[in-house]
Order: C-alpha cells, then structure tokens, then sequence
C-alpha cells in the first residue's frame, strides 16, 4: 500500500479529552476518531492492527480446539430474565423497545444466547465437549467512559464457552484455554502475566486473568519470579512462614491517654511506636452482621479476602456513625480488647506481641497487648493487601509487585447459567444433567490499546510486528529525485513480489514529516531510500524498537531484513 493512497490523518496534538499514552497516540497515528462517548471508529491502520490481532485470536482457537461462530448482537428480554440477570445487571445493560414495544438488549457479553444454542442442539454426553466463541462488538453502557479504547462503551471483545460433561473434562477445556490464551498473547508480542483472579460479576469458582505489564496499568499484579506464581492484588495469597520461635511477651497491658490522634500515623508518632507495632482494627458490616477485622498497623484490609473468609454474601466498612453503639468509641479509636463482636485477625496478627490497639474510649489506646491474653480471634486468614517483598504462597521466595493492564479472562463457570436456564443433556446412564461450563473473554481493541501503553516513547507508537500496521514502511526521501523515486519504487514492487508486509510513503513532502509521522506510527522497521544511496549505493535500516540503524546494499536488504523481522517476532 501507498501512504498517499491511505486515509491516515496524523496529529501533531492529541484531542484534550485523550488522557492516557494510548489515547493520545492512537489519535494522533491516525488510528482511530472518535464519534461519541465511549464509541470510536477505527480507520484504516487501527482496523489493520485490529485484524491482526484477531487473526492470532482465530489460530489460538483453532489450535487448541474452539470452533468459531457468529451470535447477534440484539438479545430479547427474555433470555436475560431465564439468567435472572435482566433485574441485576444494572444500567451498564442497555434497554430498548422494539416497533412492537417487545424489550431487548445489545448484549454486553453472550453466555445466555450461547447457552440457548447449546442447550437446543446438544442433547448428550456423545456430542461433548463443546467450545464456540465469537469476535465482535460489545456494548456495556459505562457511567465514564474514559482512556479512548481502554474503557469505552463499545468495545471489539472475543467471547468464548465451553459446555463439558463433568468437572474432569471442564479442567481440560479449561487448561486448554489457559494454553492457547498464553500462546495468542505471545504472539501478539506483549509482555504479559497471567493471574490468579476473582471471579466477580461473571460468576465461577476460578479464574485467570491475563495481565500485560505497563506502568500505566490500572490494576496492581503481584507474582513471583521464583517459581511463576501470580495474582491479582485481590486474589493474591500471602505465605506466612512459621517462626523458629515465637517472641515473648515483655509488656502488661496499659490504658494510655493519646488525645488528638486518630490515623496509624499519628499513634505512632505520639507513642514512638513504629507503624508495624500496632494493630489496626476496622469493623466490617458482612451482611446483617458486624465484624472486627485486624491488621498490623502498616497493612491494608482486603475486603474480597475478608468476605471469602467469613463466606459472606456482601460486605462493606461500617459507617462511622454505626461504630460508636458497636464499640464505644469512633473509627481511630477501636480495638479488639473487650470488644463484642466477632474477630477475624490477619494471620501475620498472630505473631505479634505487646501491641498497641485502640481502647475503645476516644481518645485513649492500650499498650502491651497480647493475643489469647488480653483477647482472642475466632480466626485467623489471610485478609490482608499482599506487599512487595511478601512470601510466596507457593515457595516461600519473596514476591514483587508490577502494574498490569487486562486483556484476557478466562472463567470456569461450573453450572451457573446452565442450571437457571435448564441446559442438560443425558449422560451415559440417560440421566439428565447440567452442563459444566467454563468462558473465556479477549478484550481484542482493550489489547490495541495496551500494547500501545506498553510500548512507546516520546516519538510515539513501538508496534510488535505482528500487530503492527505494517512490519516494514519504505520512505523515498525525496520524490523530486528521479533516481531516488524510481529506486524506492523498484524496491516497493520487489517487496510486494516478496511477499512483505510494507507501506510505501511516496508523498511528496519534507522528509522531517515523513520520518516523523513513521516514528509516531511505529512502523518496527524503516527502510530509508535516500542521500546515501547516490553517494554509497547504501540503503538505511532503522529498527524503531531500539533505534539501531543499519546500512544494506540493495542486493543485501531482503537477508538484512529477514533476519531483523525474525528477531523481532515472538519466539
């Protein structure tokens, strides 16, 4: 293709709404333009990228056992209510009558009209397993739409479901999911980790998410170089190994006066104690009932984790105006000591001694306190935010934490949807049973627009070549120069009976801009047809990933070019 004969309108500035890296280079590479909140068009380099990446997706899945179809977009009402999510999705599920006021909705993500196919057509063990997905768009009504593709409202996303006899052969479906997402995302080029993760909304009982690594990322990862654990900081468990020895109490118990001071920070400081010496004590309304929740003074309470421990269906912090009648005394000043409720201590609590807690009497903390002395959990669990340098649950070697940005998520689902809507099929003793299903989710312009966060510089945009646009852009300098124009010409056509994947940038404009704009792009290999030509007989080759620059005879630039391509590939 010729960069004349191509629709790319590069910005020398980014629109003002754009606030991430992404956002900004995807406008300004002439990628994408925006229609609406949340919505965007996709021009023709965009749409490229965009191609290839579901071309990577659909040999993932074709490797690894998925079939491909092609579901609507439009979903009746009705479907939704068989879920029962049709009353709970919320707003971010777009509603709307049709010419005969019969409701639908333009579905956010497809398991009830995927189950509604399955359950139609398959009827027995015979015919399992089962895995379909699609590529296509997805709306989702977001409140604040923001970050250009990062979190818009429609959005190109590839949904998959698996449909298996029993839990044994979900696993395999599911293992050969995790495989194939793990390939798709090396393919594309991108420095990624998958996850342990919640399951949220979506529901299940596992699931992975796949995190590509970028310090803009939205999300904290936490993992271990050691042995390849991972999880979000959500999920992620915390080893505690066993002391040699537990201390010894040095301390009795003592009501102290600490007027004014509320914050860890500020205990700390008026009874020169560090922050890891005092116990922290926040109470948590776990459905109908209140909870203490404990951590050291230097830690963050993870409520997901509180809530798996207790098994509680919801679960907030108590208002401050509900502490008092709990407790005695406001948030700052509450401790476990004499407390009435329910104690869940983080396990790293356990090993503490002479402690300092709040006395439940505003104004006043106790010090040396001490567990089963001065009073006693009725349990002990993980609850708390893992840290850098924390023990692996695994192998016990110290963990680190990096930012990640979502673009997979892979679910095993169990019988959550197929059970509600009466998806069975006969197993080998014509008994009627559920299907156990897993899904499996690509965020496919979500990843355009990370891969952009993770690669990039001033200049602009650092494609992986197999996501890029175009692998190679060919630049004639100077196209008022005959023998320049017909070289870069003759190479063009050469490239194209070769096969590369090449832009020609024949416009007849300043060479600045054309470099400029082939650095903002981020074209991974730059052939130059140039000044040195004529003097040296010399092609120039510049790697935009690292900047390096190599100098090719014409009859050298096909090896050179090959072997640059090939190194910049996935392995």
């Amino acid at each position: 293709m010729k960069f004349s004969e191509t629709f790319i309108p590069t910005l020398k500035e980014a629109p003002k709404d754009a606030e991430i890296v992404s956002h900004k280079l995807l406008f300004r590479a002439g990628l994408i333009r925006k229609l609406s909140s949340g919505i965007y068009s996709y021009l023709p380099l965009g749409l490229r990228s965009i191609r290839k990446i579901t071309d990577i997706i659909r040999q993932g899945m074709s490797t690894w056992g998925a079939q491909e179809v092609l579901l609507p977009l439009v979903v009746q009402k009705e479907l939704w209510e068989e879920s029962g999510r049709w009353q709970v999705y919320g707003k971010e599920l777009l509603r709307f009558q049709d010419r005969h006021e019969k409701w639908f909705t333009i579905g956010p993500t497809h398991e009830e009209v995927m189950v509604d196919l399955v359950r139609n057509e398959v009827q027995s063990y015979k015919q399992l397993p089962v895995n379909l997905y699609q590529i296509g768009p997805k709306f989702r009504d977001e409140i604040r739409p923001r970050f250009g593709l990062m979190r818009g409202r429609e959005f190109i996303m590839k949904d998959g479901y698996s449909f298996d006899m029993d839990e044994e052969h979900a696993n395999i479906s599911y293992q050969r999911m995790f495989d194939a997402y793990n390939w798709i995302f090396r393919q594309c080029g991108l420095n990624f980790r998958a996850v342990e993760a919640d399951t949220g909304t979506i529901g299940g009982n596992f699931s992975h998410e796949f995190m590509v690594l970028a310090n803009s990322g939205e999300e904290a990862i936490v993992s271990c170089s050691a042995c390849g654990y991972g999880a979000n900081v959500e999920k992620a468990e915390i080893g505690y190994p066993q002391p040699a020895a537990e201390a010894a109490t040095t301390s009795r118990i003592q009501k102290v006066p600490t007027p004014g001071t509320c914050a860890v920070e500020e205990v700390s400081a008026f009874l020169k104690v560090p922050p890891a010496g005092i116990i922290k004590t926040m109470i948590v309304k776990t459905g109908h009932e209140f909870v203490a929740a404990l951590v050291r003074g230097d830690r963050e309470l993870n409520l997901l984790k509180l809530k798996n421990a207790v098994n509680a269906a919801s679960i907030e912090l108590a208002k401050d105006g509900d502490c008092p009648g709990l407790t005695g005394a406001h948030v700052g000043s509450i401790g476990p000591v004499g407390l009435k409720l329910k104690i869940i201590a983080d396990t790293e609590v356990r090993y503490m001694r002479d402690a300092v807690v709040g006395a439940n009497d505003d104004n006043f903390h106790y010090t040396g306190v001490n567990i089963d002395i001065d009073f006693t959990p009725a349990l002990f669990a993980d609850i708390r935010n893992a840290v850098s340098g924390d023990a692996c649950p695994r192998c016990s070697s110290p963990m680190g934490i990096t930012r990640g940005i979502e673009v997979g998520h892979i679910f095993k689902l169990g019988t959550k949807y197929s059970a509600k809507l009466h998806a069975e099929f006969l197993d080998e003793h014509g008994v009627s049973k559920p299907f156990i299903m897993g899904t499996y989710g690509i965020g496919v312009s979500r990843t355009l627009a990370a891969a952009i966060e993770q690669g990039n510089d001033r200049d602009g945009i650092i494609f992986p070549p197999s996501i890029a646009p175009y692998e190679i852009e060919l630049v004639a300098i100077n196209m008022k120069d005959r023998d320049i124009a017909d070289t870069a010409h003759g190479l063009y056509t050469k490239m194209l009976e070769k096969g590369l994947d090449v832009i020609y940038d024949d416009r007849d404009i300043s060479p600045g801009m054309k470099l400029k704009d082939a650095d903002l792009i981020g074209f991974p290999l730059r052939v130059v047809v140039g000044s040195r030509l004529k003097k040296e007989g010399l092609l120039e080759i510049k790697v935009r990933k690292t900047g390096e620059v190599i100098m090719a005879t014409q009859p050298q630039l096909y090896e050179k070019l090959h072997a640059l391509r090939t190194s910049l590939m996935p392995q």
